[in-house]
């Protein structure tokens, strides 16, 4: 699995605010990633999404509504299904950093973000796999 774009790398975006979700899930899949589906709470949706798709790569907004922020949905995420979390954050809070920082994601970044960014993100978190 290399993130070229192809198709075959399965890909989450949870993310509470629609315009937010849409834009990333569209430069994805303009991309050339096409199976791109989006989670609008960390708690249970999030989790579910995870569970029904099985993604390589989970693209994590840290505030979220619902009964968990996205820190607590993206570790039990990478744990359960064992996918790569990238968080897609307005938090550049050192305490809120460190936070995420130790469920082991494999990339951070701060919003706003762009499509390189988001690609970039793609390829070196799934270059080991």
């Amino acid at each position: 699995m290399t993130g070229t774009g192809d198709g075959d790398t399965r890909i989450l975006v949870v993310e509470d605010d629609g315009l937010i979700a849409f834009d990333i899930a569209t430069r994805l899949e303009d991309a050339g990633y096409r199976d791109v589906a989006v989670a609008a709470t960390g708690g249970a949706e999030a989790i579910r999404q995870a569970e029904n798709m099985r993604p390589h790569l989970v693209f994590m907004d840290i505030t979220l509504k619902g009964d968990m922020d996205g820190i607590e949905a993206a570790e039990i995420i990478r744990k359960r299904f064992g996918s790569r979390i990238v968080y897609v954050t307005a938090h550049s809070d050192p305490s809120v950093r460190n936070r995420a920082m130790a469920t082991s994601p494999a990339g951070y970044i701060l919003k706003p973000y762009t499509a390189a960014d988001l690609i970039c993100a793609i390829r070196c978190a799934l270059r080991s796999e």
